[in-house]
């Protein structure tokens, strides 16, 4: 299909992307093609590839498609108060913006420090904060599975496998809600994330454990403590909230659909079945930025110019009707999606393994110990958080028969 090139460029933000993301994304290809001029806050111009095969382009040729931020041609119009800058960050000395040999040997330090942990210890941590989570509200008969248990459950696992005490938990729960959701407390929650990284660094060079900071910082790579603090940050913050709205999207999908229905009443093969589907066609992570043009060059039909920012839309190329031929379903052992990413940027694998055991085991455990469970509202008035980036529930509220506390 040839684009449009007439048409006028898409706002990225607004209700559609919360309420019909899918017929949104849709009616981008019919009207764009599959790379589609956006507009971001301050009609700051961007790319969104939307096409299956043009985003394994990108995601694949690191040096034309860059994660140098520096390259981009519109910082002299980026205010210092610009809502993205967290999304879209310049100079940060974070794995995200590393490119080269240097990323390469930051992805290894990272992918071997989660590669060591012990799969039955882990699913052992999550069961334990799992069920301390659901001992909260069991006895009460209802509850709300994402602000009471999947915004809870994944930085707490992750805290213990990086060695924070137990009771510094629940504060990194609040200040990584915080900087996540965006708003008044956005700042103060990153100052305290950073700040208890800080101190964990120092504490474990002082006394290494078994844990995922000393083993970074037994890395020979000569990583500063500032680098490995904004690692750390990086890897909990894209390790909780994806793997709380996974947690969440599965559950609203197993709840809704009657295909799953025999998973709620004491079966668990569906579980992971779910859990894939929900990878393909309702993804946590729907849009990431970015990549930036380091010279000219075609895709799709466009001309991307050198410096122009390419947002990743994971999401849109998951449904490309060129791949997604019959638009079936995909609940079986396909994992060629892009929810994970793809190429050297992609989600390390160790880091993949560790959110499925959080989020399978977060769900067998809702399962296991909430009988009967069912929806209070209708599934159709279920509402998004108001994001184009991420795609989870603002609640999903459940009721059960009362049971007591393990």
């Amino acid at each position: 299909m040839t684009p449009t090139t007439a048409s006028a460029p898409v706002p990225l933000g607004g209700p559609r992307f919360q309420t019909e993301p899918a017929e949104l994304y849709r009616e981008m290809r019919r009207d764009h093609g599959s790379v589609v001029p956006v507009v971001l806050d301050g009609d700051i111009p961007a790319w969104l590839v939307l096409g299956y095969r043009e985003l394994h382009q990108v995601t694949g040729d690191p040096q034309l498609f860059s994660r140098d931020s520096d390259l981009w041609s519109q910082w002299d119009r980026i205010p210092d108060d610009w809502p993205l800058l967290p999304m879209i960050g310049r100079k940060q000395p974070s794995i995200l913006y590393t490119v080269g040999e240097r990323h390469r040997e930051r992805a290894a330090m990272i992918s071997d420090a989660l590669e060591a942990v012990d799969p039955f210890e882990l699913r052992s941590q999550a069961e334990k904060f799992a069920d301390e989570l659901i001992d909260a509200v069991c006895p009460k008969g209802e509850t709300d599975l994402i602000g009471d248990y999947a915004a809870l459950l994944p930085v707490r696992v992750l805290a213990t496998l990086y060695g924070f005490a137990d009771e510094q938990g629940p504060g990194l729960v609040t200040a990584l809600n915080d900087m996540i959701n965006g708003r008044e407390g956005a700042l103060a929650g990153q100052q305290h994330l950073a700040a208890s990284m800080a101190r964990l660094i120092a504490d474990r060079k002082e006394t290494p454990a078994n844990d995922v900071v000393s083993r970074m910082l037994a890395n020979t790579a000569g990583f500063s403590d500032e680098e490995i603090v904004q690692d750390l940050m990086v890897m909990m913050a894209a390790g909780h909230q994806p793997t709380a709205d996974w947690i969440g999207n599965s559950l609203r999908l197993m709840l809704t659909d009657e295909r799953f229905a025999a998973s709620l009443f004491g079966g668990r093969h569906s579980v992971a079945e779910a859990m894939n589907e929900v990878l393909w066609e309702d993804t946590p992570t729907q849009n990431v930025a970015g990549r930036w043009a380091s010279r000219d060059t075609q895709l799709g039909g466009r001309r991307v110019r050198a410096g122009d920012l390419l947002l990743l839309g994971l999401q849109g190329a998951n449904s490309d009707p060129q791949v997604r031929t019959d638009s079936s379903a995909l609940t079986g052992g396909n994992n060629a999606h892009f929810s994970f990413g793809h190429g050297e940027h992609r989600c390390p694998f160790p880091a993949q393994e560790v959110a499925e055991v959080i989020a399978r085991t977060g769900i067998e455990v809702v399962l296991d110990r909430l009988p009967d469970i069912d929806l209070t509202v209708p599934a159709e008035s279920l509402a998004r958080r108001p994001s184009p980036w991420l795609r989870g529930l603002s609640e999903l509220p459940v009721r059960f028969t009362p049971v007591p506390v393990l």
